[in-house]
């Protein structure tokens, strides 16, 4: 295992401390998609990036913002990686982003019990989390009043990685970050 160096530490947290262009409550360090900083020079750095799917359209605009901050901090060349091994996961996303996430009226993604690929079960849009649930049993909270008793309504919202979902004890409706 290589160990950091101080600079790369450095440059790992300014990265780190970019916000997510479509969640911008996290920083990409909160989200788990910034992998490395390598320094190669004096003035020349590479970051690897996972994005949160391989057809994220939010890598380039978070590629564009690391390589800013980065330039900002005295970095003449700076190239971003786009790295898809291993694969992002929202187990990656921090404790710290959980939390965010939930404050922010988002329902953060359960974490996996085991690792490997997610099952995808197909069935009717609308779904009651009292259903079973193979892969993660434990129910989807509302993140305004945290009653477990929730419903699908859509499986696709204002991004792809999320859900709409809606609360059936306060009626309110909300994003919920789905698993990978």
């Amino acid at each position: 295992m290589v160990t950091a160096t101080a600079l790369e530490a450095e440059l790992l947290e300014l990265a780190g401390s970019v916000p997510d262009p479509e969640l911008p409550v996290l920083t990409l360090r909160e989200l788990g998609v910034l992998r490395a900083v390598h320094v190669s020079g004096a003035d020349t750095v590479e970051v690897d990036l996972t994005p949160t799917y391989t057809g994220c359209p939010a890598i380039e605009a978070m590629s564009l913002d690391i390589e800013r901050v980065l330039r900002a901090h005295g970095m003449r060349e700076v190239t971003v990686r786009t790295v898809l091994a291993p694969a992002w996961s929202t187990d990656d996303i921090s404790p710290e982003g959980r939390r965010k996430l939930q404050e922010f009226g988002i329902a953060p993604p359960r974490v996996h019990r085991d690792a490997g690929p997610v099952a995808l079960a197909l069935g009717p849009t609308r779904t009651r989390e009292a259903d079973t649930d193979p892969v993660a049993p434990d129910p989807v909270r509302c993140p305004h009043c945290g009653s477990a008793e929730t419903e699908l309504l859509s499986r696709f919202s204002s991004t792809a990685c999320k859900a709409l979902r809606r609360c059936l004890a306060c009626r309110e409706p909300f994003d919920h970050f789905k698993e990978l």
